[in-house]
C-alpha cells in the first residue's frame, strides 16, 4: 500500500512562536519550528522540555481520591493488617506491581502480590483472587492497571471484609465499583491535571503521595524505581507528554545509569548491556516484549518476581526463561499470524470492508493481541482476533491512528460480556453466538465513523529540510527532543530531489535493503542512509535520476557523532 505523504505546516501563531525561539537558536530555525509544533511556546518551556524536571510533576493529591486513598493505606499499615498488590499480567500491569510492592516493602512486609492467570482468570479481578485473599487474610487489595469496571467482583469482596484501592488508567462506565478509593485519571469529575498516565503511573502516583504524608524521601527510595515506569509507559503506548515526558526521561536515566537488578539481567538477556544509549525503540522491540511473554506464555507472576528480585544470579535466571518464553512466542505469532492471513485472503472479501473480525477457537489467547496488530498494520483496517477460552469468544481488539476503537466495540456492549481498555487497543469477550451480529454491528459502525483518511497509511512529514542544515548543532538540539513517543513523535523530514552520490548499494540477507549515500541537489552537502525494504527502488536510485525522500535521522550505534538518515518513505522525481 502506497504511503501518502501528510505535511504539517505551522499554524500563525505557531510561526510567530517559531521566530520568537529563534532568537535564541538563530542557527536552528528548524528546531524553532519543531517547538512549536510541540506546544512549546517561549525559551524559558524550551528549556523545561530540553531537561525535564521532577519537581515539575503535580501533586499528587490533586487527584481526587488521593487523601482517602493514603489513609487507607497509613490505616493498614498501622493495624498491623495484610495487604495484596494486585496486578494485570501484561508490563503495565507487572511493573506497575513490582514498583508498589518494592517500595511499600521498604517500610511494611504484611504485603503481598498477585497476578491473574491469562488462560484461568482472565483480565482484571478475579473470584478466585478474592477468595484467596480471603482464606489468607487479606483485608486491603490494591489494583494497579485493572479494577475500574470491576463493580460487581468488588461488591463481592466487601462482603468477605475486603476493601479495595483501585489505581487504573482505562476508561470507566458510569457505575463506578464501590471501592474505599479510585485514583483514575480519566473519571468524568477529575480534577488531576494530566489525564495520561501509564498504569504504572498512577501506581508511581500513589506511591508519591504516600512518601509525601509520611515523610519520606522520594529521591531516595522512590525515584530509583523510575525505571520501572518508562518501560510501562513506553510499552502500554500512552502520551510521551506531560508528567509521562518528565517519568520517562528520568525513568530512562536511570534504566541507562543503575537499573534495577531484574531490567538490568533482562538487558543483558537482550544484549544491551554494552549498548552507549538504551533508549525507547529497545524497550519497544526488546524489553517490553520479553516481561509480556511471561504473561502471553506462561505466568505474569514470573515476570514480578524477576522485576523484585535482590540476587542478580537469582534474576539472571529467570531472564534467561522468560527470553525462551519470548521465543516460543515468536513462533506462536508467526503460526497464528499466518494461519489468520490465509482465512482473511481466501474467504474474507476485504474490498468494500472497512474492519476486520476474525475467529478461531483454537488459537493461542496471548498472542492474539499482536495478531491484531498486525492486521491493522498490514491492512490499515481496525482488527479484532478472537478466540475461544472458557467457554467465551475472547480477543483483542486494535485501531489504525486517528480511530477510536473503544467507542466502537462499546457500541456493541449489549453483545458482549466483558470489555475495556484505550483508543487504541481494547480486550473483549462475548459468547460464541454473537460472533456474527457482532461482526455485522461493529463493521456497520466503523464504516459510518472512520474518516478517509485513517483508511489510507499517511506519514506526518513535519518539515522540509536541506542537508545543510544537518550541523552538529542542529544534531545536539535534536537529540534533546528525546524521550519521543505518542504525542512526541520523532520528527520526520523531507527533503527534495536527492540523487545517488554513486554508492548505493543493495544489503541484507536477501539483498532487500538500500544502503545509501545521497547527495543534496540544493546544497551540495552529502549524508548516509538505510532504506529498509526498498529494494524496488534501486534501479531508478542507480539511474542518477532525482528522488524525494522522507526520514528521521538516527545516531548510527557504532559510537561517536556519527548520525545516518532513516529512510521511511521514497517518491520518485518523474
Amino acid at each position: 500500500m502506497t504511503n501518502k505523504w501528510n505535511y504539517l505546516p505551522l499554524t500563525s501563531e505557531q510561526e510567530l512562536i517559531s521566530k520568537t525561539l529563534e532568537e535564541r537558536y538563530p542557527q536552528c530555525p528548524t528546531i524553532c519550528k519543531l517547538l512549536a509544533q510541540r506546544g512549546v511556546t517561549s525559551v524559558a518551556e524550551t528549556e523545561k522540555f530540553f531537561k525535564p524536571l521532577m519537581s515539575d510533576l503535580h501533586d499528587p493529591f490533586l487527584m481526587k481520591d488521593m487523601h482517602k486513598a493514603v489513609n487507607r493505606l497509613n490505616a493498614a499499615i498501622g493495624a498491623k493488617e495484610k495487604i495484596m498488590i494486585y496486578g494485570d499480567y501484561d508490563v503495565d500491569g507487572t511493573t506497575a506491581v513490582a514498583l508498589v510492592y518494592r517500595y511499600l516493602l521498604n517500610y511494611y512486609s504484611g504485603i503481598d502480590y498477585y497476578i491473574p492467570d491469562r488462560y484461568e482468570e482472565g483480565y482484571g479481578i478475579s473470584t478466585k483472587s478474592i477468595n484467596y485473599a480471603a482464606e489468607n487474610g487479606i483485608s486491603l487489595i490494591i489494583t494497579l492497571d485493572c479494577g475500574i469496571k470491576a463493580v460487581e467482583r468488588i461488591a463481592y469482596a466487601r462482603t468477605k471484609g475486603i476493601d479495595f484501592i483501585i489505581c487504573d488508567h482505562h476508561v470507566p462506565d458510569a457505575q463506578l465499583p464501590d471501592a474505599t478509593a479510585i485514583l483514575n485519571p480519566k473519571l468524568e469529575d477529575e480534577p488531576y491535571p494530566y489525564k495520561h498516565l501509564s498504569g504504572c503511573g498512577v501506581g508511581y502516583k500513589f506511591m508519591q503521595g504516600f512518601a509525601i504524608s509520611n515523610g519520606l524521601d522520594i529521591a531516595s527510595d522512590l525515584e530509583p524505581l523510575l525505571d520501572l515506569v518508562a518501560v510501562s509507559i513506553v510499552s502500554d503506548i500512552v502520551p510521551i507528554t506531560g508528567e509521562n515526558r518528565i517519568l520517562t526521561y528520568h525513568g530512562l536515566r536511570r534504566l541507562n545509569s543503575n537499573p534495577s537488578v531484574g531490567l538490568r539481567a533482562i538487558i543483558r538477556v537482550c544484549q544491551l548491556q554494552n549498548k552507549k544509549n538504551i533508549n525507547i525503540s529497545d524497550i519497544i522491540f526488546k524489553i517490553g516484549p520479553r516481561i509480556n511473554a511471561s504473561g502471553r506464555v506462561q505466568s505474569g507472576r514470573e515476570a514480578v518476581d524477576l522485576l523484585v528480585s535482590r540476587d542478580y544470579n537469582e534474576a539472571y535466571r529467570k531472564s534467561c526463561e522468560i527470553d525462551q518464553y519470548n521465543e516460543d512466542r515468536k513462533e506462536l505469532d508467526k503460526r497464528i499470524t499466518e494461519e489468520a492471513n490465509e482465512i482473511l485472503q481466501s474467504r474474507i472479501d476485504l474490498t468494500n470492508r472497512r474492519s476486520i473480525v476474525i475467529y478461531n477457537k483454537d488459537w493461542h489467547k496471548g498472542i492474539i493481541g499482536i495478531v491484531a496488530s498486525r492486521f491493522t498494520e498490514l491492512y490499515y483496517r481496525p482488527a479484532v482476533v478472537l478466540t475461544l477460552s472458557n467457554g467465551l469468544a475472547t480477543g483483542s481488539a486494535r485501531s489504525v491512528q486517528g480511530f477510536d476503537i473503544y467507542k466502537a466495540v462499546e457500541s456493541c456492549r449489549d453483545l458482549l460480556e466483558n470489555f475495556g481498555g484505550h483508543t487504541y487497543a481494547v480486550g473483549l469477550s462475548l459468547k460464541e453466538e454473537h460472533i456474527k451480529e457482532f461482526t455485522q454491528r461493529f463493521e456497520a459502525y466503523v464504516s459510518e465513523n472512520i474518516q478517509p483518511t485513517q483508511t489510507t497509511p499517511q506519514i506526518d512529514i513535519d518539515t522540509e529540510l536541506d542537508f545543510s542544515e544537518i550541523t552538529p548543532e542542529f544534531i545536539t538540539l535534536l537529540r534533546q527532543f528525546n524521550p519521543f513517543g505518542p504525542g512526541n513523535n520523532k520528527p520526520t523530514f523531507f527533503t527534495p530531489a536527492v540523487c545517488d552520490f554513486g554508492t548505493s548499494r543493495l544489503v541484507g540477507r536477501q539483498q532487500e535493503h538500500l544502503k545509501l549515500e545521497l547527495i543534496d541537489s540544493k546544497s551540495g552537502h552529502i549524508l548516509n542512509g538505510i532504506a529498509f525494504n526498498k529494494k524496488k527502488y534501486f534501479d531508478y536510485i542507480k539511474s542518477g535520476k532525482p528522488f524525494d525522500i522522507c526520514y528521521t535521522i538516527e545516531d548510527n550505534q557504532r559510537g561517536g557523532d556519527d548520525i545516518q538518515l532513516l529512510i521511511r518513505d521514497i517518491h520518485c522525481c518523474e
